[in-house]
């Protein structure tokens, strides 16, 4: 089969305009991606001051100086410009104040849709409502909320301010909420009743107030009826309604490059989630780079991600407006009544770029789902990919079950930089299971146990050299030492991201899951995701993790034979037989290598997995070798907080 499932088409970009840019003021010529590159990643300061110049931010003083000092940690950049990330967003090029800019769907209440001039109001009138509120720059702004467009004015009007923002899904647990925003200490808190998920009502009116309880930094409570519009929350509330009463004019506070724009949240599943605070400037030129260089988006655009307001991937898609496309909102279960009705959402709202999770796009596969068949897909030119790595088969179900001259782009990043350093662009063709190309300026490297780059071989995924995106710190930690100890203790002054990656000769990259659960048997090294790939795909599994504990005898790389022990979760009607077990056993065999067919095999309930979908194979490791559950694992950063239980038990049952 050949491996290019897409070719770009030859026709003009916004990434052919950047380039023309480029070579007109004097820069190089770049006779493919891969010079391109290698240019943006070599000489930072003309890349960067090249990408200031073509998505033209909003600002005061000099932009002339891009980096002043590219240490990591502590690069500075853009030192003499003042801007606000707001400001840059609401320009929404390329729209008239009548266009729609933001469709939002919900399972909880009718679509909606917002104009530009509703939305700039709406954001005005929410600033005016938080400077009465007593809220003012630096202030922290707290969102109990989800997909909608009220979390996005919210998220506007507090960076309008300069005050600082954070989300959490309202699916979070209290704990778990309390864990990320007694950290932060916010000011004001939007809270939401509750949500419909499919077709369940989730009322969450006792979690808001236990969270109201705890946070005794807050000062305001703004309610808004969401499951119910007729819910009434007391205790001196505010009410959204309240929040945007009056009309204001549209002002922004234009800050320093690395002021504090919004705080997000590592996933917590040892100790406290961490608190990275990305500043103005960083996810300013970050997305508006990425989105219309990487994915070329523009006006004429209708833009998807399936996301939570919990997930970096929700701070992504509402800077589409940032480019000037339409941005879609959805706020429900994306498989009720089943999985195919985010593909018929697709068609309703002529989309053009659908973005979702690697394991939604697996799951269609498995179900055999044909979305081209059920769906007008024909204006959908892009499906993005994250979350996960996306096998071949993924890729090739894709072209195969969604449209045949669509680009996949599999994309792979972080809420450490809240991007993705390795993904697509418009220029470069799509390889089956290959993630096309590193990200202009993202000096991705793969790194060997010695600390030298290689190619075509797995190694450690690291950046080089700074990315303007990178965290500004971490909330309260005053001396960088998280910071450091989070990204920079391995290899001194670069950026160990914790992945397994492959960086082919030709420069796509196979991203192969966390290098700290790798399988390591009798040295031939795995990432997860490949052993996932196989066993998912057998009909009767529908999740998997696999754990590998070395014995004592083991060498110190863990390359001994040790016990490779493999969790699945059964399908419906489905019993772990000897037959599905042989099943196992060949696959894996003739797909991946003989060590990697499991000693033992265990079916569980359920997996566990963190509030953003990723799989815990290290705390199960640990637990196994003898840990507690609260020496590992919050339980409250937990999609089932039960989940870890069966791996105890287990552990008691074998000794």
């Amino acid at each position: 089969m050949d491996p290019v499932l897409w070719r770009p088409s030859g026709v003009r970009t916004r990434l052919d305009e950047f380039t023309d840019q480029v070579r007109k003021g004097g820069g190089p010529v770049f006779d493919s991606y891969e010079d391109l590159w290698q240019w943006s990643v070599d000489d930072l300061e003309a890349f960067w001051s090249s990408v200031w110049t073509y998505v033209d931010v909003p600002s005061d003083g000099d932009p002339s100086t891009a980096l002043a000092n590219e240490g990591m940690p502590g690069a500075e950049w853009f030192p003499d410009v003042r801007l606000n990330y707001a400001e840059a967003m609401l320009r929404m090029p390329g729209r008239a104040d009548d266009d729609v800019v933001i469709i939002a769907r919900s399972q909880s209440r009718d679509e909606i849709r917002m104009t530009a001039a509703e939305l700039r109001d709406q954001v005005a009138r929410a600033r005016l409502g938080l400077v009465r509120f007593g809220v003012g720059p630096g202030d922290r702004v707290a969102a109990y909320a989800p997909n909608i467009p009220e979390t996005l004015v919210l998220m506007l009007a507090t960076a309008s301010l300069g005050a600082v923002f954070s989300s959490c899904a309202p699916e979070f647990g209290v704990q778990s909420v309390i864990d990320r925003w007694q950290q932060i200490e916010p000011k004001l808190l939007l809270a939401v009743d509750g949500y419909r998920y499919g077709d369940k009502a989730v009322n969450r009116r006792a979690e808001v107030e236990a969270i109201r309880a705890r946070l005794q930094s807050v000062h305001t409570v703004v309610w808004l009826p969401y499951l119910d519009d007729h819910a009434i929350y007391t205790d001196g509330a505010k009410t959204w309604a309240d929040l945007v009463s009056e009309p204001g004019p549209l002002e922004f506070e234009r800050v320093p490059f690395a002021t504090p724009l919004y705080v997000l949240f590592s996933s917590g599943t040892t100790g406290l989630p961490k608190p990275i605070v990305h500043g103005h400037g960083g996810i300013t030129i970050e997305h508006l780079k990425v989105l219309s260089l990487q994915s070329d988006l523009g006006p004429t655009d209708r833009f998807f991600w399936y996301s939570t307001t919990g997930w970096m991937m929700w701070n992504y898609l509402v800077s589409g407006i940032g480019v000037g496309a339409t941005i879609v909102l959805f706020d429900g279960n994306p498989a009720s009544p089943d999985l195919s009705m985010l593909w018929h959402l697709a068609d309703e709202l002529e989309l053009t770029y659908f973005g979702t999770s690697a394991p939604f796009l697996l799951q269609c596969r498995k179900e055999e789902l044909v979305p081209r068949d059920i769906a007008d897909l024909s204006h959908l030119r892009a499906v993005g990919s994250t979350g996960a790595p996306l096998p071949a088969e993924g890729f090739r179900w894709v072209y195969e079950a969604v449209g045949d001259s669509l680009q996949l782009a599999s994309v792979s990043g972080g809420t450490d930089v809240c991007s993705a350093f390795v993904g697509a662009a418009p220029t470069v063709p799509v390889y089956a299971g290959e993630i096309s190309c590193r990200s202009l300026g993202c000096a991705v490297e793969a790194f060997d146990e010695s600390g030298h780059p290689v190619v075509d071989e797995l190694g450690e995924l690291v950046i080089t050299r700074p990315m303007p995106s990178m965290p500004v710190g971490f909330w309260g930690d005053a001396d960088g030492s998280r910071y450091r100890e989070a990204y920079f203790e391995d290899f001194p002054g670069v950026w160990r991201h914790g992945d397994w990656i492959t960086i082919t000769e030709r420069g796509t990259c196979v991203v192969t899951g966390r290098s700290d659960a790798t399988l390591n048997r009798g040295g031939v090294r795995l990432g997860t995701s490949e052993f996932y790939s196989v066993v998912e795909a057998l009909p009767g599994i529908a999740d998997s993790l696999v754990v590998h504990l070395e014995d004592d005898e083991d060498s110190v790389d863990g390359t001994g034979a040790g016990t490779l022990m493999l969790f699945v979760v059964l399908a419906d009607g489905q019993e772990l037989d000897d037959s599905l077990r042989s099943s196992i056993a060949k696959e894996l065999r003739t797909r991946l290598s003989p060590r990697h067919v499991p000693d033992e095999v265990h079916a569980v309930p359920a997996l566990p997995r963190t509030l953003s979908g990723k799989k815990l194979e290290v705390p199960v490791k640990k637990i196994l070798r003898g840990a507690s559950i609260e020496d590992v694992a919050a339980k409250g950063a937990l999609t089932d907080p039960d989940s870890l239980d069966v791996f105890v038990k287990l552990r008691r049952q074998t000794g």
